[in-house]
């Protein structure tokens, strides 16, 4: 017997063809599903902003950006200005700033919902499995991306699609001056992922190109600082021979 879909929102259509999920970096971030992005250690909060934008492309709408007043108390205030420098965002960014946890999650499945915005990022300080289900059922519904920033003490279990630990990374060399930053760089561990979870445990350092504000994968590049290494023997070399330059 033939099945038939059935045109009720929200309800799961009989017939439909399952999408494959896309399992390249990252995974869809920004653009389906809720994604948890947690700082390292304490103080990684800029860096893992900046890759937040970075990675995130809305389809289509502003961002709706929610604050958790202490976490904003703490690490200061969004810089608007300088969101051109990260990401494409022609609709512009909304931004709103809560005192506790519950409204600030309140506020993100509001703006799910509303179907005004076209990803919606929000900082809160704690999170239990049953807020997390519910905001992945309510971006499911809808069809709207959110992106959790969380503190580096965010432990414990998830519904959401998948959970990146950010460091920040010496920038990239500026191919114009030797002594002034280049490319920003990031380190990101997937710890966690529904739609591909033989990848979690994967470490990515990335760059941002500022020419197609667009991530890429750096290759050869150390997982962590190098050790302090033996000062290098005389072996006699004279004043004409010549020296690689290794920085």
């Amino acid at each position: 017997m033939e099945s038939r879909a059935l045109d009720i929102p929200g309800v799961f259509r009989l017939g439909e063809t399952c999408r494959k999920p896309d399992q390249s970096f990252p995974l869809n971030l920004g653009r389906e599903g809720v994604h948890e992005i947690c700082e390292a250690r304490h103080g990684d909060m800029a860096a893992m902003t900046g890759f937040a934008l970075a990675a995130a492309r809305p389809p289509a709408g502003a961002i709706f950006w929610i604050r958790q007043f202490g976490l904003a108390r703490e690490h200061g205030d969004l810089l608007h200005a300088g969101l051109p420098s990260l990401t494409h965002c022609p609709a512009g960014l909304l931004s709103v700033q809560t005192r506790k946890a519950s409204d600030a999650l309140w506020a993100s499945e509001e703006a799910i919902s509303s179907g005004a915005v076209g990803l919606v990022i929000a900082e809160i300080e704690t999170l239990d499995f049953t807020s997390s289900r519910r905001l992945t059922l309510a971006a499911s519904r809808h069809g709207i991306p959110l992106i959790l920033l969380l503190p580096w003490r965010r432990e414990g279990t998830s519904a959401a699609t998948a959970r990146w630990r950010i460091a920040s990374r010496p920038s990239g060399p500026n191919a114009f001056d030797a002594r002034a930053p280049g490319a920003s760089r990031w380190q990101a561990v997937l710890e966690k992922s529904r739609q591909a979870p033989q990848m979690a445990g994967r470490v990515f350092n990335i760059e941002l190109d500022h020419e197609t504000l667009s991530l890429r994968v750096v290759s050869g590049l150390a997982a962590h600082a190098p050790s302090p290494r033996a000062a290098p023997a005389d072996i006699g070399l004279s004043q004409d021979t010549p020296r690689r330059k290794t920085g």
